[in-house]
């Protein structure tokens, strides 16, 4: 390993995004120690899939544990950059008892990690944060100025880590880059999420239910670009949190349509919003790029279309 190679620590790494990461890292010739709780959030099977190619790879090694139970200096010592991935994702579900899971993987576990990273001489500790914590913004593209207010116990979740990362850079000079990540898509997309749904229907002939009536509008962001922001972020001196979105605000009933021009017609049930859901997102992204030199690459169509051809290129259409 060279002078600006990394020991990283990746937690979620069996994940969409994180199991990207741990990829990409491999590929620079970093070392990866990956940790992931396997929660039962979607199947096993997937993540399994998801880190096939990792644990054939010498500089890697991943251990399933859970961040808010076991104890964390063993994963931390030796290691100079911690990307913290892990948490329970989804909107939907975060309501009423759910919401137990989000306080548990969400905070107390970021809590427990960043007690670890204390006094450690790292590099740099990146958060993966959300745009949920914007809820419905006053302004679009959204600044991170402006004044974070959830709309949903997730969003409520991701925003007090966001704050304990903060405190602990503040009071314990932990140097955190927390990244609010605008709805990522790409090959090995979570399959509750819409591409993924929308894309197995296409594929499969099966109806797709679309939540409202298409008409919100997000900042679709490919995996790719956020995988190398993350790098990049790390790399960087900068502390502090920092927008990451695809640079293209475009409708769900656009995706369809693009969707469609790519596989086949989608027989669409559209059904009520559901609550928490916001209707508009947009990233302004400003402060990446004047920190770390950030900027999306891949657009909406060129990614929709790697997406479907990972879908079709064997039985993966199947696995959720």
């Amino acid at each position: 390993m060279g002078e600006d190679d990394m020991e990283a620590l990746v937690t979620g790494a069996a994940g969409f995004i994180g199991s990207h990461l741990c990829e990409a890292l491999l590929d620079a010739g970093n070392s990866v120690r990956g940790l992931d709780a396997f929660t039962g959030y979607y199947s096993r099977a997937s993540k399994e899939q998801n880190v096939a190619r990792l644990r054939r790879h010498p500089g890697f090694r991943l251990v399933e544990a859970d961040l808010a139970e076991v104890p964390l200096t063993s994963f931390v010592t030796g290691v100079d950059t911690v990307f913290h991935l892990a948490g329970q994702p989804g909107v939907r579900t975060s309501w009423g008892p759910e919401f137990d899971f989000y306080v548990r993987h969400n905070i107390v576990a970021t809590q427990r990690l960043l007690e670890a990273c204390r006094g450690r001489q790292i590099r740099k500790l990146v958060y993966a944060s959300s745009s949920s914590v914007y809820g419905h913004s006053e302004k679009y593209p959204t600044p991170e100025t402006l004044s974070a207010q959830p709309f949903s116990p997730y969003g409520v979740t991701k925003l007090a880590a966001e704050h304990l990362c903060g405190v602990y850079n503040k009071n314990f000079n932990v140097p955190i880059v927390s990244l609010r990540l605008f709805s990522v898509y790409g090959p090995r997309q979570r399959p509750d999420m819409a591409f993924t749904r929308l894309i197995r229907a296409a594929l499969s002939g099966a109806e797709f239910e679309l939540f409202g009536d298409g008409g919100q509008t997000r900042d679709f962001t490919f995996v790719d670009d956020v995988v190398n922001a993350m790098q990049d972020a790390a790399k960087s001196p900068w502390c502090g949190v920092a927008n990451i979105g695809g640079g293209s605000r475009t409708s769900l009933n656009n995706v369809i349509e693009i969707v469609e021009g790519l596989c086949d017609n989608v027989a669409v049930h559209r059904g009520r919003r559901v609550p928490g859901d916001i209707r508009h997102t947009a990233a302004d992204t400003s402060v990446a790029t004047a920190n770390f030199g950030y900027r999306p690459r891949t657009s909406l169509p060129e990614g929709l279309a790697a997406m479907v051809a990972w879908n079709r290129s064997s039985d993966k259409v199947l696995i959720g």
